[in-house]
Order: C-alpha cells, then sequence, then structure tokens
C-alpha cells in the first residue's frame, strides 16, 4: 500500500501571522517543542515558513548591525547591509522563508520526502485545492511510514501485486528483510517482471528490490523465426 500525505500529516497545526512578533514565534516555538511553523494570512493561506535557525539568524544578526560601513570591499558591504536588515526584522512577516514550498495530502509520502530532501528542509505545510493550510508534514512523519515492520511491508507488497497485476495466489512469492524485498517465482511473461519490480518499489517502507523473477514466455525478445532455407541442387554433367 502507497500511503499519502493526508494519512500521516498533523492536522492540528500551530501558525503564525506576517505581523505576529519575534517574541511570540520564540515563544510559540518553546511552548508547543515545535522546530517551525507556517506563516498564514487571514485566509489561511500560506505566504512563508518560520523556523528556529531564522530566529537564530535574526538574533545573530543584531550583533552585526551597523558593520556594513567597516567594510570596503562592495560585496562585504551588501552581504553586511542584508544582515543588518534581518538584524531589524520584528515580525514573522520580516523572517519567513518565502515562498513556501507545500505539498497536497493526496500526494504521495515518498514524493514529499524526495522534496524534503531536495530544498534541505524539515517541514511541508499541506494545503487543499484552495491552497489554504490543512496540516503540516514533518521529517518525523515520514519516518514513521519508514519503520515499519518486515513482516507489514512483505504483506503490502503481496497485496499490491495482486490487485495491480492480477496476479493469482502464491505466483510471487516475497521475502523482505530490513526493507529489501526479494521478488521470486515465475510470471507468465518476460515483460511482466519489470511491471512487478515497479509496483514492489512503490510501496511505503521498501529501500531495495532484488528480482529473483523467471518467465514462461518472452515477450520482449521473441526467438526469431528462421526463413526457409532454399536447397540449390547442382548437376554434374555425366561423364
Amino acid at each position: 500500500m502507497t500511503r499519502t500525505i493526508g494519512e500521516v500529516m498533523t492536522r492540528e497545526v500551530v501558525a503564525a501571522h506576517p505581523e505576529t512578533s519575534f517574541k511570540e514565534v520564540a515563544r510559540l516555538l518553546d511552548e508547543h517543542r515545535i522546530s517551525g511553523l507556517p506563516v498564514v494570512d487571514h485566509d489561511d493561506k500560506v505566504l512563508g515558513v518560520l523556523s528556529e535557525t531564522d530566529l537564530v539568524h535574526g538574533q545573530a544578526a543584531r550583533f552585526a548591525l551597523g558593520r556594513e560601513r567597516r567594510f570596503r570591499i562592495p560585496a562585504l558591504r551588501r552581504a553586511a547591509r542584508r544582515t543588518a536588515a534581518v538584524a531589524r526584522a520584528t515580525t514573522a512577516r520580516d523572517l519567513m522563508s518565502t515562498p513556501a514550498i507545500t505539498v497536497h495530502p493526496e500526494q504521495r509520502v515518498a514524493d514529499a520526502a524526495r522534496v524534503m530532501e531536495r530544498h534541505h528542509i524539515e517541514r511541508l505545510p499541506v494545503v487543499d485545492e484552495e491552497d489554504r493550510l490543512i496540516g503540516i508534514a514533518t521529517r518525523r512523519d515520514l519516518l514513521r511510514v519508514f519503520l515499519r515492520t518486515d513482516e507489514e511491508i512483505r504483506e503490502d507488497v503481496l497485496d499490491t501485486l495482486t490487485r495491480a497485476m492480477g496476479l493469482p495466489p502464491h505466483t510471487v512469492i516475497v521475502s523482505v528483510r530490513d526493507g529489501l524485498a526479494t521478488l521470486e517465482g515465475r510470471l507468465k511473461l518476460r515483460g511482466d517482471i519489470a511491471q512487478a519490480v515497479r509496483h514492489a518499489w512503490r510501496v511505503d517502507g521498501v529501500v531495495g528490490v532484488v528480482n529473483s523473477l523467471t518467465f514462461h514466455i518472452d515477450d520482449i525478445h521473441p526467438p526469431e523465426k528462421h526463413p526457409s532455407r532454399r536447397i540449390e541442387h547442382h548437376w554434374l554433367p555425366e561423364r
């Protein structure tokens, strides 16, 4: 079975508004023991995301305030000005990261994990078709999917192969160890093997697939049909 974001997300979301103060955001993070939160407008549409790291950067920037005048190199002076701008930030609007990267509840957990990895983020606000906040998915939420037992994964792989490919029971023997699924058995067509492997890969918790399947009929590289050979007779003249 492939899990969706809607199945694992946290529905009770702690959020801030653009005008929420720096101190109030820090209080919310501490009180709810979270490392970040989305920033929404009055229609619950996500405007950005604010994390502990953003607050730390804002606090650290206060110590660098005014240093931009000390640098003679233009690039360093511009960087110092940006730091000074962060130091003057007093609300969530000033500190939040934008635009917010969001996901929809029907998206797969594996896809959300790839988004997090690609963008180096810890949480994804979950929005509905009108882009309103309905939940949040954290790395911890996604990790729970990959902490399933090998037996749970094995049953899901078998169920997926049976439903998706219509295979009779016991056609494929599945074993799973530490998330590594091994497929054994004989399928009717060689082309079905790649399909079975793809379906197994899509099961949440599978970290790899060992393909030991064989086939009855090679529908990919069928045997060549040899054209009938013409037999030539050579007659020798009589002596």
